[in-house]
């Protein structure tokens, strides 16, 4: 049985987008994911179908939604031990390692994050997403390590989703950069749209692209005649676009130690002690960590926070870092 939500329209909500009318009518639906419905066409206006999300609707309009019925899942469980920071009846924080993606895609279909989660408890996972990301809120790039929320039902699902879209969710991730940044601490402010030269990539816009803020402050600063200059630094979105972080640093001219894909050619190290550059040119990941996240929880209104440590392969670094600096 379809699930059909009708409204009709008041003389008060009269010239208002439909996207917008809907989303202020129903709390419990995301706008995000209304204007998805909207634009495949699940959306009727006085019986007629609309899938534009920026129609202009009038007094006494009807307004019918389908809901659809979530998909069937049919993913390959895979049996990894998920490390769970904390967990309720609604939600996982979990504590993604690196070399994971965190659902299947391109060239990788049974190994990632989805499928562990599926392993863990298959039957309770929000299914409102795309098929293959039962759960997935937001995402951290592969090889990137640290916390990510996970939804264990619908309701919780939309509430997190728009936590995100409101840019309400604290997160802070740390990194390790080449060089120091000028300032050392300040906020970045600047467009994101997709790469004209290579679709995998993102890159700064002049005139195109989504708003994107990083907050930043250098925590330390790595530099003698042993030691490349380095800094320790920790960056706190505003907003959470594709790679921002590794684009913001790219930006900046201080790139990510590691980062494979927004790399530049360095020179060969001269006078480096020798134990500190194997460990730098044997890190096989971006130096890049998603340290805490915290927001309300969609069921109790609680406040919860939750932080992670550094992995073992890049405190490794840090700390031959800081022994090279003593």
């Amino acid at each position: 049985m379809k699930n059909i939500i009708n409204l009709i329209v008041k003389d008060y909500e009269n010239g208002q987008r439909v996207d917008q009318f809907i989303s202020i009518n129903k709390k419990d639906i995301s706008r995000t994911r209304i204007k998805n419905l909207i634009i495949n066409k699940k959306l009727k206006i006085n019986n007629k179908t609309i899938d534009n999300p920026a129609k202009k609707i009038n007094t006494n309009d009807n307004i019918e939604i389908e809901i659809p019925k979530a998909k069937k899942v049919f993913l390959k469980p895979y049996n990894l031990k998920l490390d769970i920071v904390y967990e309720d009846e609604n939600l996982l924080i979990v504590n993604k390692p690196s070399k994971i993606s965190m659902h299947p895609g391109a060239g990788e279909y049974d190994k990632t994050l989805v499928n562990a989660l599926m392993y863990y408890d298959s039957k309770n996972l929000s299914n409102i997403g795309d098929e293959v990301r039962p759960g997935i809120v937001h995402r951290i790039d592969k090889d990137t390590s640290g916390l990510v929320v996970i939804a264990k039902n619908n309701l919780t699902h939309e509430n997190l989703s728009k936590q995100f879209k409101q840019h309400s969710i604290n997160r802070t991730y740390q990194a390790l950069i080449w060089g120091k940044l000028k300032p050392q601490s300040g906020k970045i402010e600047t467009l994101i749209t997709r790469s004209s030269k290579n679709r995998q990539l993102m890159e700064v816009g002049i005139s195109r692209g989504k708003k994107a803020i990083t907050n930043y402050k250098t925590l330390e600063v790595f530099e003698n005649e042993k030691t490349p200059t380095f800094s320790f630094v920790e960056c706190k979105l505003e907003t959470g676009r594709t790679h921002q972080i590794r684009v913001h640093m790219s930006y900046k001219g201080n790139n990510i130690l590691g980062d494979k894909k927004y790399k530049k050619k360095f020179k060969k190290f001269k006078n480096i002690d020798s134990d500190l550059e194997k460990s730098i040119l044997h890190l096989d990941r971006q130096f890049l960590h998603a340290k805490t996240i915290g927001f309300v929880h969609p069921i109790t209104g609680r406040k919860l926070e939750f932080t992670s440590n550094l992995p073992q392969d890049l405190n490794i670094v840090l700390k031959k870092l800081r022994k090279t600096n003593k």
